[in-house]
């Protein structure tokens, strides 16, 4: 689960307070469990908020237009398509650079003291 965004932390917290505000005063309780019920139901709705408010990124419409292109393509047994090189059949490997003649075996064992 991502960390939330300051967004989502001051969304839960104007929320929990200002619920917690509204719900004291209008049922003007003063018993400790009546107080309880109240802080832990404005918590919940707290949580709730900071949730489901939106996160940083790709707009939920794009998202919901990739879900069915992708579903969509799923479903006729295509596979997606992945750019090859030019000309190249061969798989890409990664190959070991040396800096300055300095082999890395080297420099690894030096730092390794």
């Amino acid at each position: 689960m991502p960390r939330p965004t300051a967004a989502q932390l001051a969304y839960g917290s104007a929320t929990v307070v200002f619920s917690t505000l509204a719900l004291l005063l209008l049922s003007q309780t003063r018993t400790g469990v009546g107080i309880a019920v109240i802080a832990v139901a404005a918590l919940a709705l707290g949580l709730l908020v900071a949730l489901t408010a939106p996160l940083p990124g790709v707009s939920h419409v794009t998202r919901r237009r990739t879900a069915r292109r992708s579903g969509a393509r799923a479903a006729l047994g295509a596979r997606p398509h992945v750019p090859a090189a030019a000309g190249s059949t061969a798989p890409r490997v990664p190959c070991q650079h040396t800096h300055a003649g300095v082999s890395s075996e080297g420099r690894v064992s030096e730092h390794s003291r």
